[in-house]
């Protein structure tokens, strides 16, 4: 795809992105959209492309820092609690609670029996959240060893994506098995039926952002929409990954 039509095809579903919206705040509607992935699986980027047409005052993107002392004491859910959305808003999580599926127990950060905790618990949460009324839409973003590699390379030539690079990118690398092994694990056993998974194939930028947008316009649905399906060869379900996801 081109750049003219990439970009005509970006604003014809940024508009039916906003008169979802619209019709999301008239029915009050609360949506949870949690973004998971690797690092440089291009989470910032479709979320970025969403929110610039979006309404400030009902969009709210939350991307968390390292817990402090007083909240590693807490219940592990606590500090997602206070930025779930009420009636009409929209969050967006750029990671989530699913860290302690995913960089937590491959970087050491909890406990085995913590982690074990967390698989046991994480539906329970997540059935009092959609019981309640919240709508949420899981992705995990998948992108493949060489073109992370390529990314973080860029991230690292490029000044203007200062605030991209971290200390733990050159983990990314290092530890793929294991970090592969936890996604597949996290997949399996977290792909419930009131919150199930969505993988998008990312190596493909511009595909999986449009892609990522058609599949949030559908899960909700709005009486009128008009966009295509999202691509099934992009974009498919966690119990369709076998055999589909990086290794």
């Amino acid at each position: 795809m081109d750049k003219p039509d990439y970009d005509d095809t970006l604003e014809a579903l940024q508009i039916q992105l906003v008169e979802t919206q619209a019709w999301a705040i008239e029915k009050g509607l609360k949506i949870v959209i949690v973004f998971e992935g690797r690092d440089a699986a291009g989470k910032d980027g479709a979320i970025k492309r969403m929110t610039a047409v979006m309404a400030p005052r009902a969009t709210r993107v939350v991307a968390l820092p390292k817990p402090s002392d007083r909240e590693t004491s807490q219940w592990y859910f606590q500090r997602y609690v206070p930025h779930l959305p009420a009636a009409g808003e929209i969050v967006f999580f750029n990671r989530s609670w699913y860290n302690r599926a995913g960089v937590e127990p491959v970087m050491g950060f909890c406990t085995p029996g913590q982690y074990e905790d967390f698989l046991n618990e994480v539906e329970d949460f997540e059935r009092m959240l959609t019981h309640s009324g919240i709508i949420m839409i899981k992705l995990w973003l998948d992108i493949t060893r060489k073109e992370q590699a390529q990314r973080l390379a860029e991230r690292m030539e490029d000044p203007i994506k200062r605030f991209k690079v971290s200390p733990m990118d050159k983990e990314a690398q290092a530890r793929w098995d294991d970090y592969s092994r936890a996604r597949d694990r996290m997949l399996a056993e977290t792909h419930f039926p009131c919150a199930p998974w969505t993988v998008v194939a990312t190596n493909t930028k511009k595909q999986a952002r449009l892609n990522i947008i058609r599949h949030i316009l559908k899960v909700l649905n709005r009486p009128g929409l008009k966009a295509d399906a999202p691509d099934p060869e992009i974009v498919f379900s966690a119990d369709q990954a076998r055999g589909r996801l990086a290794p």
